[in-house]
């Protein structure tokens, strides 16, 4: 593995984690109007705080992104999980609360998680999918699962609604990742004008804008724990997806190395829930008779 690539993707993981803290300390006082509304973001924009966490996202993103240039998404999605340790460190920060048998050991399963995967898979780039029927086959199932849980999220609201539009953000997120891979492909073999010519790059907009709409409802609607854990578990799993799905990154598949990489996801997934029910992150701010009102609706 590339130190490089480590740093970067840390790197990326950091700054998203601090962004996304400081988003949902602005989020959560939006009008409950704004619920999946392009509007959110337009009362957000005039919020100091937010646009300092948008910045470290996009800071992050693009980090992330470079990473994704020099590194398998394989490899750099699970280094992207670790945005939850830092997000948990600002929160701890804001709430004084002790790190804790919790913490430590979703600190631990979390770290262990990402290394085992690494270790056991050794991700590595191999010939891209050239067939575009195996491409939307893939970005169709995630694009599908995320608009079946923006569906649901509409009808849920305020009870399990933050959840699952964390979980269709995050898949979004993995799509807009393994997009940006091949959108700097494009940019590396054929310069700005194939790049330009392609559908890639305004798709990745589009995931990004559409993702961020989806993560500040979330964001705005409960607690971080409820939607940052669910957030951070989905778009590495569906980065992974992508990438062994179309990019052609390939994974040891022995029994024991698949063994270990299944152990892995499902540590990484066990420490992101644990570090995200901590009782650092930031339990957010009752709604009001409005908040209330439309949930009833």
């Amino acid at each position: 593995m590339s130190v490089l690539v480590l740093v970067l993707a840390v790197s990326a993981a950091c700054c998203l984690g601090l962004g996304f803290v400081l988003q949902q300390n602005a989020a959560r006082r939006a009008p409950p109007g704004d619920f999946l509304s392009l509007r959110l973001l337009l009362d957000l924009v005039r919020v100091p705080r937010w646009l300092a966490g948008t910045g470290l996202m996009v800071a992050g993103m693009t980090l992330g992104a470079v990473a994704l240039g020099r590194g398998e998404v394989s490899l750099v999605e699970p280094l992207l999980a670790t945005n939850l340790l830092f997000a948990l460190a600002l929160s701890r920060r804001q709430t004084r609360q002790p790190l804790g048998r919790q913490g430590w050991a979703g600190l631990v399963l979390l770290a262990g998680g990402v290394t085992a995967f690494i270790v056991a898979g050794e991700p590595r780039a191999g010939s891209a999918v050239t067939d575009p029927l195996r491409h939307w086959l893939v970005i169709g199932l995630m694009l599908g699962l995320a608009v079946l849980l923006t569906t649901c999220a509409r009808r849920s609201r305020l009870s399990r609604g933050p959840v699952l539009l964390a979980l269709a953000a995050g898949l979004l997120y993995g799509v807009q990742d393994a997009l940006t891979r091949v959108s700097g492909r494009l940019l590396s073999s054929g310069g700005l004008t194939e790049l330009l010519t392609g559908w890639q790059p305004y798709a990745v907009v589009a995931l990004g804008v559409t993702g961020l709409v989806l993560v500040q409802s979330a964001f705005g609607t409960a607690p971080l724990r409820m939607s940052l854990p669910a957030l951070t578990a989905a778009q590495p799993l569906a980065g992974i997806a992508c990438g062994v799905g179309f990019l052609g990154d390939r994974l040891r598949t022995d029994t024991g190395a698949l063994t270990w990489e299944a152990c892995g996801l499902a540590a990484v997934v066990t420490g992101i829930v644990l570090l995200g029910l901590h009782p650092a992150m930031p339990r957010g701010t009752a709604r009001s008779g409005r908040a209330r009102e439309l949930q009833a609706r």
